[in-house]
């Protein structure tokens, strides 16, 4: 299984997700590799600070790295160029879009998955950095891009601190912990969405590409 990790901007917890999917089917038994491809490095500095149960390896070492590995998710750079993204995204089984919700973060989504219907890779999207106390803001901006024909996640990644102290003791959200190693109380509901957003892209990647990745309304989109 090959996943690619893309947006057109940093910030949009694309590594977060690369790792944290990484470590549920690495939790399942699978063999992982993570492609880093990103030109910030950013999952080979989230690898180096603790120890994942999977390889992290730079995007130049990942065709001898990726051999035997059950699955293979690159952390892709952040662009809008047409040819950097179909040299990564050519070959996946998904290209998975994490997306806040955000105006412009939607904007920025909708752009980059016409370059993915330009070059006929399966995508779907994934709404991050959910604030539950503002569940509005992702309702309406769920809508916004399904109403561009976008395939939405069901599953939402909540806005939790929890993912911040696991990043940089460089583990996965499952082993937050404070300064004074205690466990985050919320680190449990950030596992259980990547556990839920794991399930649905097993189940979407054994449809037909016609269902993943559907055609995009030209319609203007207002903000």
């Amino acid at each position: 299984m090959f996943i690619t990790v893309s947006g057109q901007k940093g910030g949009v917890a694309k590594t977060c997700t690369s790792i944290h999917l990484a470590s549920v089917w690495a939790a399942k038994g699978l063999s992982v590799c993570v492609v880093d491809a990103d030109r910030n490095r950013s999952a080979l500095a989230y690898a180096i600070r603790g120890e994942l149960p999977f390889s992290v390896v730079p995007v130049e070492a990942a065709a001898k790295a990726t051999r035997s590995a059950d699955v293979v998710i690159t952390d892709g750079q952040a662009s809008s160029d047409e040819e950097e993204l179909r040299h990564l995204a050519v070959g996946s089984d998904l290209v998975l879009l994490p997306t806040s919700p955000k105006a412009r973060a939607v904007e920025l989504t909708v752009e980059l998955a016409r370059l993915l219907q330009i070059v006929k890779v399966p995508h779907a999207v994934l709404l991050v950095k959910v604030d539950t106390r503002q569940q509005r803001a992702a309702d309406e901006a769920r809508a916004a891009l399904q109403t561009f024909g976008l395939s939405v996640m069901s599953s939402e990644i909540p806005l939790l601190a929890a993912f911040d102290k696991a990043e940089s003791l460089g583990v996965a959200v499952f082993d937050a912990a404070d300064d004074r190693g205690r466990s985050d109380p919320r680190r449990m509901a950030g596992w259980s969405a990547y556990l839920s957003v794991a399930q649905e892209i097993e189940c979407l990647i054994s449809k037909p590409l016609s269902v993943v990745s559907r055609s995009i309304n030209p319609l203007p989109m207002s903000a």
